[in-house]
């Protein structure tokens, strides 16, 4: 079956499968660092109590018949030793059979955690992880070539993923439109990060061509993934270079990396030994023909994704297109997108407690820090990005005005309480352990500051009182 394999792209392959094995190894320790204290049995939303609810009960999950903290743990940990090995590459020098086994593990545990994880796991690279996963699952090992219908369809999520997303910014906010989006974005963006402010002050000429480039790399460059080599990885070589100006920039969690990771799908070995002499320009495998049942598996699941293609292709060209929704429970072959309206103003929400008997003028009130968005204005942001901080995350879209509160509730509760997995995602508990008598919580207007501002006052932002969001409350706020 010499059709079968894509000679030329072994580069692809182990990029692919060490890439997309990593990204899963930084989520699952995410999900062993913030998972028991966000969602656990005593979590600020309890999977136990999600579970109980008849839409959970429908969801492709190994926690749908018992959850617990210490199951959950076992899952994780599974999973990162699994990821790990393929980082490493270890499954890849057995039959193609293993390295699929695997994938398919870690796949399964990570939709397992999404599908309970309520809106700490609802973003769209959770589902593009999990597509991800599933797809260079059916790569191979080191003895085959990888199959060329895997690859192509690598490059089809891609395709879906920088084109939806330049679809939703010139169907949404008019800034994209008017080439005035990045005036504010890289100020406004959930978790800026230490060259934030920087690119944030350069001149406007130079945002705009940011959105032109933005544009060009969303609108036109991916219909070029699919053309002849080497016009192919040019392609891609834009991509990854577009992604790679906004993770310097941003915190987007693992979008980023894993949009650079999926675009050498389109990077062949003479195309990359062009770039880096030392890349060999083809590979001689062991067993050049794929076993039949290899084959077999592998042409069945291509099938089965060209027949999911046509919900999230359908929606590329529908006139309300909905941005990062998956069409089944199993989150195959989805909708991607970002950031189809920018917030020109950012808010941010401060919590501060205080041991006072009373909450009048004479209180003195300490904030509780986070470890990712702005707090101290004098705090540079820092780089975490892949690392997913969720409840950062959360915090931001809170500030936005968003209608789940639920969570936020209980939080000010176990701040009140003093509980220790929830301090543990915090950067600064300003009462080292002890009990608050009273917490509240309050808005503010955050912006960059200039260069005089920072230079002089020493700070990285200026932000000032826009309300209270949460009077003074004490006791229990469950």
């Amino acid at each position: 079956m010499d059709w079968f394999g894509a000679n030329g792209y072994e580069l692809a392959r182990q990029v692919l499968q060490r890439g997309v094995a990593a990204i899963y190894l930084v989520a699952f320790l995410s999900t062993l660092a913030q998972l028991p204290a966000l969602l656990g049995e005593h979590g600020l939303l309890p999977v136990p109590d999600f579970l109980r609810l008849a839409y959970a009960r429908r969801q492709p999950t190994l926690f749908r018949w018992r959850y617990s903290d210490r199951l959950l743990r076992a899952v994780a940990v599974s999973g990162a030793v699994i990821a790990a090995s393929i980082v490493a590459g270890l499954p890849q020098l057995a039959p193609p059979w293993l390295p699929l086994v695997l994938f398919l593990a870690i796949w399964l545990g990570y939709l397992s955690i999404v599908n309970v994880g309520q809106t700490f796991y609802g973003y769209g690279w959770e589902s593009l992880l999990l597509e991800a996963g599933f797809m260079v699952a059916f790569l191979g090992s080191n003895e085959v070539a990888p199959p060329v219908t895997v690859i192509w369809l690598i490059r089809w999520l891609v395709f879906r993923l920088e084109f939806g997303a330049g679809m939703i910014k010139m169907r949404g906010d008019r800034s994209w439109r008017d080439l005035t989006a990045l005036f504010y974005h890289h100020e406004t963006q959930p978790m800026p990060n230490p060259l934030s402010r920087r690119a944030h002050l350069l001149p406007h000429w130079f945002h705009r061509l940011e959105v032109l480039g933005n544009h060009f790399a969303q609108l036109v460059v991916p219909f070029f993934l699919f053309a002849p080599q080497p016009v192919a990885s040019i392609a891609a070589a834009i991509v990854i270079l577009t992604q790679l100006w906004l993770i310097v920039t941003g915190n987007f969690a693992w979008l980023n990396v894993l949009t650079v990771i999926l675009a050498f799908a389109a990077v062949s070995d003479p195309a990359a030994h062009v770039v880096v002499a030392a890349m060999p320009t083809g590979t001689n495998y062991a067993d050049a023909t794929a076993p039949a049942w290899f084959a077999i598996v592998v042409l069945a699941v291509s099938a089965l994704i060209i027949y999911l293609s046509w919900w999230p292709a359908r929606n590329l060209v529908a006139r309300h297109q909905l941005m990062n929704a998956s069409f089944n429970r199993w989150h195959l072959v989805n909708a991607y997108g970002a950031f189809g309206s920018v917030t020109t103003v950012r808010y941010e929400i401060v919590i501060e407690g205080t041991d006072a008997a009373q909450p009048d003028d004479d209180a003195v009130w300490r904030e509780y820090e986070f470890r990712g968005k702005p707090g101290d204005p004098r705090r540079m942001p820092r780089q975490f990005a892949p690392y997913h901080l969720r409840l950062d995350w959360q915090m931001w879209f809170l500030a936005l005005g968003s209608s789940d509160t639920r969570w936020f509730i209980v939080l000010l509760a176990r701040l009140l309480e003093a509980d220790a997995s929830t301090l543990r995602l915090l950067r600064v508990d300003p009462f080292d352990g002890v009990a608050p008598r009273w917490i509240r919580a309050r808005r503010y207007r955050y912006r960059f500051a200039t260069r005089e501002q920072r230079k002089g006052e020493r700070v990285v932002w200026v932000r000032e009182e826009a309300g209270m969001l949460v009077p003074p409350i004490s006791g229990s706020a469950d």
